[in-house]
């Protein structure tokens, strides 16, 4: 585990893993951050829903790669702990499974390292995933990450948080150049819906909150996976990326607003 001190946090300034963890019914989250998601629910009613989808879908990402054999999970912008993370997940294909954890907000990081504690296996960092090299370079991730075998990637519900530019492609390129072949990118992304206006409104809310969301069509999101060879089914609504019995049962994924896929290097 580090043994950083722990950010600040600010309980009255929004943020993006809070928010996200009031969608899923967690407690590590502030009055601000559930008059935002109480908002954005109004607007979207499905918006609960569609976080409890993507976790899903992070469930089965990380099965899958741990049963493609790795055993090195690096999850950016991993938000705030909640039930079945990465750790547990992958120990349940693979018991020698590690994970470093990767997140700019104070509250992910403070608790996620209270999770921790003591699991020689595991570890959080502070961080921004738009600086690889700072993040690749941190101790811990020296510590449990071998970049000469294969990592699993994890970038879930964090992409449509950045801008578009430079500094995002030269992160993305550089996370790809610094892992071995046979190595994972798994990345679920806001899509727009059927309904533009809704979603500007949604945005809007976000950009409100000083958490801008920056939602992406099929083939802006699809430039994420540059250099990386998609595997079956390719991008897809999220639900529909290799479900499994135990998720729930879903009649029109379009609803769900996400793009969801997973490349191999």
């Amino acid at each position: 585990m580090s043994t950083a001190a722990e950010p600040p946090i600010d309980p009255n300034r929004p943020s993006a893993a809070r928010i996200y963890d009031a969608f899923l019914g967690g407690t590590h989250n502030f009055a601000s951050d559930r008059a935002v998601a109480a908002r954005a629910t109004e607007l979207l009613p499905e918006t609960p829903m569609i976080a409890r989808a993507n976790r899903a879908f992070l469930r089965r990402a990380v099965r899958y790669a741990a049963g493609r054999g790795i055993r090195q999970f690096l999850d950016l912008g991993s938000g705030i702990p909640t039930e079945r993370n990465v750790h547990e997940v992958a120990r349940g294909v693979a018991p020698d499974a590690r994970v470093v954890y990767v997140d700019l907000d104070p509250a992910a990081v403070l608790y996620g390292r209270h999770l921790l504690d003591g699991d020689p296996q595991a570890a959080v960092v502070h961080g921004d995933l738009q600086r690889p090299a700072v993040v690749l370079g941190e101790p811990e991730a020296h510590r449990l990450l071998d970049l000469d075998r294969p990592v699993a990637v994890l970038m879930i519900a964090v992409l449509h948080f950045l801008p578009d530019g430079p500094v995002l492609d030269a992160a993305l390129h550089a996370y790809r150049e610094a892992v071995a072949p046979g190595s994972l990118l798994a990345v679920s992304h806001v899509t727009p819906s059927g309904d533009p206006g809704q979603m500007a409104r949604v945005t809007d809310l976000y950009n409100r909150a000083g958490t801008p969301l920056v939602p992406r069509d099929h083939t802006r999101v699809e430039r994420f996976f540059d250099g990386w060879r998609l595997v079956e089914p390719g991008l897809v609504y999220g639900p529909r990326w290799r479900p499994a019995p135990e998720d729930e049962t879903v009649t029109d994924p379009a609803r769900y607003l996400t793009l969801a896929g997973v490349g191999e290097r």
